[in-house]
């Protein structure tokens, strides 16, 4: 298996407390709370001090989250991971530098981050707590006060700005870069049904059943029913279209009764946690042995493929120009002093056989090799409308807020930006967000838009 960054591998365990403590730390603010340790400047960026301790804490603060706060556990976590304490300080410097380039970078730009939307953002955040304590609970649990929360969130805003600045010159993928990657991704959509709904309020069974029936007789068209009865008005003026299964992302009973509908059949009544659904499968894809042409493929999937693309190469001339900054940067990382709370002797922590990081393989002469595991696109990863899949070395930014966790035991289940419940029933936690290779673009919590279909009402199918 292909090893990750340090910051990704956390992400994997359910971590994210890299950029938290970074984000403070690269801005020069100390914090009296906070433990000292060795003292000393870990790394400057054009004469930027990055601090030693900042550093350190970051990885304690790492090691609390995994439940590594013993010698043993974290030894043998390193150890598995292909890590040691220099390569771990390595990588935090290198996401704290990366950080401080873009603060700076910003600066020169004149890029700022709006209050209100900081405001805006953070007390969304804290409407997922029933009280003070809860979400002061959530900040606690990775390693935040609500100013460096604050923090987070401006950074997280300057970034997407700057993001926007440097990408501005990138235009859209051509017919066949999009035809390509569409050939790579075809099979995927086979099978894709898309359908219209009529949504009605839990209270009204009576009439969705009264209209259901007129649906089925002829009586009605199913289209004008949408557009005379749907309580989800973004559909119900496209007569209930809500698009392409495979390029949205249905409630489970929404989805459970579109897998029985063949094309031009209709749902009894489906109720589900927006109200009751009539649904109507309008259309299913078969992927076609070959493909040719992009007239072979719907609209739609032509549109997600464009944008997987665009979002691509956005991130892409972005990475380009953090690359540049580096480079043109006097950046000076010290040496690692001694006496780290998280050095051990990894002499001690020897690499176990069956890690299962590598698979061992035969040549064609029959000879032993280790094959490497790292990910490819599978063909069952499909790029969701408007979504970002990975390409170009995991560069890629989500647009949601992609670093929250459910805190547990807190909120009250509902997102934060989207006007639609959560499965989860918890609140979302506020994390930093590390979750890019570089941790460069230093995101925090980004304003989530929500996972929404095509249709733009307030009771679409969707998560």
């Amino acid at each position: 298996m292909k090893k990750l960054s340090f910051a990704k591998s956390l992400v994997t365990v359910g971590l994210a407390a890299v950029c938290a403590a970074g984000v403070v730390g690269c801005s020069g603010d100390s914090d009296a709370s906070k433990p000292t340790y060795t003292g000393g400047v870990a790394a400057t960026v054009n004469g930027t001090e990055i601090q030693e301790d900042t550093i350190t804490q970051a990885i304690q603060d790492i090691r609390a989250q995994m439940g590594a706060t013993d010698e043993e556990s974290w030894g043998k976590w390193l150890a598995e991971n292909d890590y040691t304490p220099e390569s771990v300080r390595e990588e935090i410097i290198n996401s704290y530098v990366d950080q401080e380039l873009v603060r700076q970078g910003a600066a020169a730009q004149e890029i700022t981050a709006d209050d209100n939307a900081v405001n805006e953002y953070v007390s969304q955040m804290r409407g997922n707590y029933d009280s003070d304590e809860a979400w002061a609970d959530a900040l606690q649990s990775v390693g935040l006060t609500e100013d460096e929360y604050r923090d987070n969130i401006a950074l997280s805003l300057m970034t997407q700005q700057l993001k926007t600045k440097v990408a501005e010159n990138v235009g859209d993928p051509s017919d066949e870069e999009v035809l390509t990657s569409a050939q790579a991704y075809v099979s995927s959509y086979t099978g894709a049904k898309k359908s219209s709904h009529i949504l009605f309020d839990a209270s009204d069974e009576a009439l969705a059943q009264e209209v259901l029936e007129k649906v089925q007789s002829g009586e009605l068209d199913f289209a004008t029913a949408a557009e005379s009865y749907s309580k989800d008005t973004g559909s119900a003026a496209d007569g209930g279209n809500v698009g392409w299964d495979k390029l949205s992302n249905f409630v489970g009973e929404y989805t459970t009764a579109l897998a029985e509908l063949d094309k031009d059949q209709i749902s009894d009544l489906v109720p589900s946690t927006y109200g009751i659904h009539i649904i109507k499968c309008t259309d299913v894809f078969t992927a076609p042995e070959k493909l040719e042409s992009l007239d072979q493929l719907p609209v739609e999937f032509q549109d997600a493929i464009k944008a997987m693309l665009r979002s691509t190469n956005e991130s892409q001339a972005y990475y380009t120009w953090l690359e540049e900054q580096r480079n043109a940067a006097e950046i000076v990382i010290n040496d690692m002093p001694e006496g780290l709370p998280y050095w051990v002797d990894m002499a001690n922590y020897p690499k176990s056989d069956d890690s299962g990081a590598n698979v061992v393989g035969v040549d064609e002469d029959g000879n032993p090799v280790t094959v490497d595991g790292s990910e490819t696109p599978a063909e069952g990863d499909a790029p969701v409308e408007g979504g970002d899949q990975a390409a170009a070395g995991d560069n890629v930014e989500p647009e949601g807020a992609e670093g929250t966790q459910p805190a547990e035991g807190s909120g009250d289940g509902s997102d934060a930006a989207a006007d639609q419940p959560a499965d989860n029933g918890a609140g979302e936690q506020p994390t930093d967000g590390a979750v890019d290779d570089s941790a460069a673009d230093g995101t925090g919590e980004q304003p989530a838009e929500g996972d929404t279909g095509e249709g733009t009402g307030e009771g679409q199918p969707t998560e």
